[in-house]
């Protein structure tokens, strides 16, 4: 009887001193298998670091959503008059029983966590995984990605104590797998370069457009002016990852050859976080960081441009960098105007929950008032190039409904480029603002593809741009690019002129354009030939009106510009 009432108490006292003993759990995120292409290769090693982000429960949400939509329609009386950094953060700050609950958890267990934003919604703090295991109930892995070699930590799933259940969204890197099938633009080197730039005289494209697209084929194709932007509170960020870096004397070169009437000493300021940097050897140059920065210098005419380096001091991270860039933007007292980024992966690689929680910091700047922009994917409706699929695959961040997803165009006159990727979300719903667009598109198709997508779901891109045989100067050569990586940047450079022009009136920027460009289907040319094959179809078609290989169609810079209230 002694005997028995000792191994009650040992186990008594083992469970108040384990936390978990203390503590239910309940199955938080999970997934039934590893997205295709990765394998288990084994348990994860126990003292093997890793760093875990928590988002909190923001304190509301829908105020926020309601907040952007009420400065971003354009017949809002709302309009325009975009929210400040306090008045932000106050939506998504968790709320301080959320704060106290989450803390006391962590420090049952010995952690303290460190702010990652300036409302408090993110914390992170670094354990072993044997910890990990620990604290969520699971079993991190190595999972290898068969094509590309790239090794993860990642689980299937994870649980956190039952109380914390709506005090905590998720936690990160857990559920979430990296993208190592999306690619850079390849460069080719085509038989003359670089190719001379043209002193535009009338309306007509040049004939040579149609086989090397410079910044003069851009300002013909679109009706873009030369005229040098005025407005130096009107910033242009450029977004850089995966060690792209964006060279001085490449760009010289490109400014000399392709934008004479630019002065060539033109440049643009750096911002580095996670480590980044922007080293000047030549060989260090990045084709993808040289693309966006001599496409938005060399189209925003004097529009002051910033490139952002995300660096890699994160370990095992898939979006990290994505999470770290808005972040460290929404703590900016003054954001950029407008921010382009060409870099994404399949929706299927990420937790849906953060998915949304990278869909609510682009809610955060754009009710700031910061136009965001991204390429849709170089796959056609197999995604981030990806021929691996049955059903379509939609791209990350596209989905978002609170960005703007740009696709790309080939050709003069132009039709859609076949890698256009375009879609609809298995994520996110579609939005009112293009119900009525993508309810005549689903009325055309039909039947075509049925079951293949999610007909609901927000339907991506919005808007296209020329993306195919763009030239660019790189390591000290002209060639040629193509990727809606190419397209992003350009249509951001013509938001970035208007938005000079709006400010230089004492007018508010654009802002989230979705709303506004939705209102104004008239400001585009609309491009109804080609389609974005792919999973062994032909993807979707492009048609009268929106569709999802080139949105809405390419811009018309005097008609956006007249429905701005900008000329």
């Amino acid at each position: 009887m002694l005997t028995t009432k000792l191994i009650v108490l040992s186990l008594l006292s083992f469970a108040w001193a384990n936390p978990l003993g203390r503590r239910a759990l309940k199955l938080h995120e999970s997934r039934a298998t590893a997205p295709d292409g990765f394998v288990k290769t084994g348990a994860a090693a126990p003292d093997t670091k890793i760093k875990l982000r928590i988002a909190l429960a923001q304190s509301n949400p829908q105020g926020l959503t309601d907040a952007l939509m009420a400065v971003s329609e354009p017949d809002s009386a709302l309009y325009g008059q975009h929210l400040s950094q306090q008045e932000v953060d106050a939506f998504v700050a968790p709320k301080p029983e959320t704060v106290a609950a989450v803390n006391e958890w962590l420090s049952e267990n010995g952690l303290t966590a460190q702010k990652l934003t300036t409302a408090g919604n993110w914390i992170s703090f670094e354990v072993p995984v044997s910890k990990a295991n620990e604290l969520l109930n699971t079993q991190f892995a190595v999972f290898k990605h068969e094509d590309s070699g790239e090794e993860s930590v990642r689980t299937l799933e994870y649980s956190i104590p039952a109380n914390l259940v709506g005090h905590v969204n998720l936690v990160h890197p857990t559920i979430t797998f990296p993208n190592p099938t999306g690619q850079l633009p390849v460069f080719s080197i085509p038989g003359k370069v670089p190719t001379p730039a043209v002193n535009l005289t009338s309306d007509a494209v040049p004939a040579s457009c149609a086989n090397t697209v410079t910044p003069a084929c851009v300002q013909a194709l679109y009706n873009v002016p030369t005229t040098k932007a005025t407005q130096s509170s009107n910033v242009l960020g450029v977004s850089g990852f995966i060690q792209q870096f964006a060279n001085q004397a490449d760009l010289r070169s490109f400014l000399t050859n392709l934008r004479p009437d630019v002065p060539a000493t033109t440049t643009f300021t750096l911002q580095t976080l996670d480590g980044g940097q922007n080293p000047q050897g030549i060989n260090q140059a990045g084709i993808e960081a040289n693309l966006d920065i001599q496409y938005t210098i060399g189209i925003a005419t004097g529009v002051p441009t910033t490139f952002i380096s995300v660096g890699n001091n994160f370990r095992d991270g898939a979006l990290e960098g994505f999470l770290d860039i808005i972040n460290f933007l929404n703590g900016e007292a003054s954001p950029p105007h407008v921010l382009t980024t060409s870099y994404g992966q399949n929706e299927n690689t990420i937790s849906s929950n953060l998915a949304n929680e990278l869909c609510t910091a682009y809610q955060q700047l754009g009710a700031r008032g910061t136009s965001i922009l991204f390429a849709s994917g170089d796959g056609g409706v197999a995604g981030s190039q990806s021929s691996r699929c049955t059903n379509f695959l939609p791209t990350f961040p596209s989905g978002c409904p609170f960005m703007t997803s740009v696709g790309a165009t080939t050709g003069v006159p132009e039709t859609s480029a076949p890698f256009s990727s375009g879609g609809f979300s298995n994520v996110f719903a579609q939005p009112s603002y293009q119900s009525a667009a993508v309810s005549r598109f689903l009325s055309t198709l039909g039947n075509t593809n049925s079951g293949k997508f999610n007909r609901a779901g927000r339907g991506f891109p919005d808007v296209a741009a020329i993306g195919d045989n763009v030239e660019i100067a790189f390591q000290n050569q002209f060639g040629l690019v193509a990727g809606t990586s190419c397209s992003s940047p350009i249509f951001a450079s013509l938001i970035s002129l208007i938005n000079d022009r709006l400010i230089a009136k004492g007018k508010s920027p654009l802002g989230f354009l979705n709303p506004f460009l939705y209102a104004n289907p008239q400001a585009f040319n609309d491009i109804t030939t080609g389609n974005n094959p792919g999973c062994n179809t032909n993807g979707f078609p492009a048609v009268s009106g929106w569709d999802p290989v080139t949105g809405l169609g390419t811009p018309n810079f005097p008609a956006l510009l007249a429905a701005a209230g900008a000329n």
